[in-house]
């Protein structure tokens, strides 16, 4: 956000999110994202708050955060040589102004195949395991892109153009420049 020259302050929203699974992954990125969203803005009625929430889904089965190693690895042996769907809710809320606005943005990424040794290797790093999908395409999970369909930025957890798009309705803002995606990723 601050690449588009936004300026903002990030809280913490404290949202159960598995309480809130419904088993339609888009639809629970949404639900997720406007319960955070929410219950920020309780405490920020007067501000423009931004919820997000990205799942990692392969076969209709969301990917989350790995609780252990050994959960990370079978993420990673599951996406190996496969396409997933990365799902980001967005909902913009304005509590003093009465408006919300709700968006999914679906991303498609292609893994190459990964070699169990390249596994093993990412796994004694600390990025898989704070990461949904148990990868961060913005660090070392990178590597196993092949391509992906859509935004970059979808995948790193935030879709700057749906936002930009967004917020232009919000706020009767245009212009906002989006940083380019870093090279390495090749986008069809």
């Amino acid at each position: 956000m601050r690449a588009m020259g936004l300026r903002f302050t990030t809280a913490p929203a404290h949202v159960d999110e598995e309480a809130l699974d419904t088993g339609n992954p888009s639809e629970d990125a949404i639900i997720v994202a406007r319960a955070k969203a929410e219950r920020v803005a309780l405490r920020r009625p007067k501000s423009l708050i931004i919820g997000a929430d990205t799942m990692v889904v392969l076969d209709g089965r969301v990917l989350g955060k790995p609780a252990s190693r050994g959960e990370a690895r079978e993420f990673l042996k599951a996406l190996s040589g496969r396409a997933h769907d990365v799902m980001t809710g967005l909902c913009l809320i304005h509590r003093a102004e009465g408006a919300r606005a709700d968006s999914v943005v679906i991303t498609k990424v292609v893994f190459r195949r990964i070699a169990p040794h390249e596994i093993e290797a990412y796994l004694d790093t600390p990025d898989p395991y704070d990461k949904a999908g148990a990868y961060g395409i913005q660090s070392g999970g990178g590597a196993f892109v092949d391509h992906i369909e859509g935004d970059y930025f979808n995948v790193v957890g935030l879709p700057l153009e749906r936002l930009r798009d967004m917020l232009a309705e919000f706020l009767d803002v245009s212009g906002l420049i989006l940083p380019p995606a870093p090279p390495g990723i090749q986008r069809r």
